[in-house]
C-alpha cells in the first residue's frame, strides 16, 4: 500500500464507505445529491476492483485520511482544480477533463499553451456532473479550492469514480502537489519536479539578493477595489522562497482566497513594488461578468485603479514599481507549474 498523508491529521484513516457512513449523519442531503448525480450522469456506483479484475489497484491515503482504491495507472483522469491540473501536468499527465480557472471562463491563463484543448467539465466549484459521469473516468482529484468543505458533494463524485481529495485552500502546494503524484503513480517524477524547483529558487535567491531590503506587495484589483494576496497563496509563497520581503500587514496569512481593503485604507496595499494583477469582472459565482485575467486586463485594471484616490500617491506608483502580472498566476492558486512562472515572472522585473 502506498500511503499519501498529510503530517497534520492526528486522526485515523477510514475507508470511504465509512466515511460516508459518518458523514451522512452530519449531512442529510448528502443521499440527494447522490442520487441527482446519478440520475443526470446516467451511470450506476462504480464497484471497487477486485483481485479478479483485470486493473490493478492501489490504495492511497488522501489528504482528509481516506483509504481511496485507485487504479495503478489511471488513464482516464479528471481534474476539479487548478492545482490538480497542474499537478498532473507537471508529471506528464494530459487529464481528460478539468474545470475553469477561478473567475475565468477557460482553463487557467498561464496553463492555455499546456490544456487549452482539454474538455471544460465544468466552473471551478461548479462541477458539471452529467459531463463528468459521461467522461466516464476512472480517477477524480480535487482539492479545497475547488469543491471546499461540501462532503455530499465529495461523496457524489464517488458515485462516479474514485476520488482522491489532495489538499486544503491555503494548504503548502508541495504538499498538494506530492498527493497529485502519489494518486497519479508518479511519485519519483513529483519529487524530481519539486527538486528542481528548490535548485531553480537557490540560483534566483543569489540574483536578486540586491533586493533583500525593499518589500513586495501583490494585489488583486477586481472591479472597484483592492484586495491582497497573502502569504498561503503561491504567489506569497514564492516571495517568501525568493527571500523578498512583504510589507509588514501582509506578511501574514490569512482565511478565504485574498483580503479586501477598502478605498479608505488603500495605504495598505503600498510597498517598494507592487505586483498588480486582475481576474477581470468574474467571480466563481460569475465566471462570465467579463474581463480578462492576462497583462490586458492588468492593464485595465490599471487604469481604473488610477482614478481612486490615493492609488497614484502610492510609493510603488510615484516610483514606477508597479509591475502588472496575469492574475491567473499571481492572484489565484496553482501548482508547480505556476510556482516557476512565478519565479521567472519575478526576475524578468527584477533580474
Amino acid at each position: 500500500m502506498i500511503a499519501l498523508r498529510i503530517d497534520a491529521l492526528n486522526h485515523p484513516p477510514r475507508t470511504h464507505a465509512a466515511r460516508g457512513a459518518h458523514r451522512g449523519l452530519r449531512w442529510p442531503g448528502a443521499a440527494l445529491v447522490v442520487a441527482l448525480v446519478l440520475a443526470a450522469a446516467g451511470c450506476a456506483a462504480t464497484p471497487a476492483a477486485t483481485s479478479d479484475s483485470p486493473t490493478t489497484t492501489r490504495t492511497v491515503t488522501d489528504a482528509e485520511g481516506t483509504l481511496v482504491t485507485v487504479p495503478a495507472s489511471p488513464t482516464r483522469v479528471v481534474v476539479l482544480s487548478e492545482p490538480t491540473l497542474d499537478g498532473a501536468l507537471a508529471v506528464g499527465v494530459t487529464p481528460i477533463g478539468t474545470v475553469t480557472g477561478r473567475g475565468q471562463s477557460t482553463v487557467p491563463n498561464y496553463l492555455l499553451d499546456r490544456a487549452g484543448d482539454i474538455p471544460l467539465l465544468g466552473g471551478i466549484g461548479q462541477p458539471n456532473y452529467e459531463a463528468i459521469g459521461a467522461a466516464d473516468p476512472d480517477l477524480i482529484l480535487v482539492d479545497g479550492t475547488s469543491v471546499n468543505n461540501n462532503p455530499p458533494v465529495i461523496e457524489a463524485l464517488r458515485q462516479i469514480a474514485p476520488v482522491v481529495v489532495t489538499g486544503y485552500a491555503g494548504g503548502a502546494w508541495r504538499d498538494n502537489f506530492r498527493q497529485v503524484a502519489g494518486a497519479l503513480n508518479r511519485t519519483a517524477e513529483g519529487e524530481q519536479v519539486i527538486a528542481d524547483y528548490e535548485a531553480k529558487v537557490a540560483a534566483a535567491r543569489q540574483t536578486l539578493a540586491p533586493h533583500a531590503n525593499e518589500t513586495f506587495s501583490i494585489v488583486r484589483w477586481q472591479g472597484t477595489a483592492p484586495s491582497l494576496i497573502l502569504k498561503e497563496l503561491p504567489p506569497g509563497q514564492a516571495l517568501a522562497d525568493l527571500g523578498l520581503r512583504r510589507p509588514a500587514g501582509q506578511d501574514t496569512e490569512g482565511r478565504g482566497h485574498s483580503e479586501p481593503v477598502s478605498l479608505e485604507n488603500i495605504d495598505r496595499i503600498d510597498a517598494d513594488y507592487l505586483f498588480f494583477g486582475t481576474l477581470g469582472g468574474s467571480s466563481v459565482d460569475n465566471p462570465n461578468a467579463g474581463g480578462t485575467a492576462d497583462l490586458t486586463g492588468a492593464r485595465t485594471a490599471l487604469a481604473a485603479a488610477e482614478k481612486v484616490p490615493g492609488f497614484t500617491t502610492l510609493t510603488a506608483y510615484t516610483e514606477n514599481h508597479i509591475i502588472l502580472v496575469d492574475g491567473s498566476a499571481w492572484t489565484s492558486t496553482g501548482g508547480p507549474l505556476l510556482m516557476n512562472r512565478l519565479v521567472d515572472d519575478v526576475l524578468a522585473a527584477l533580474g
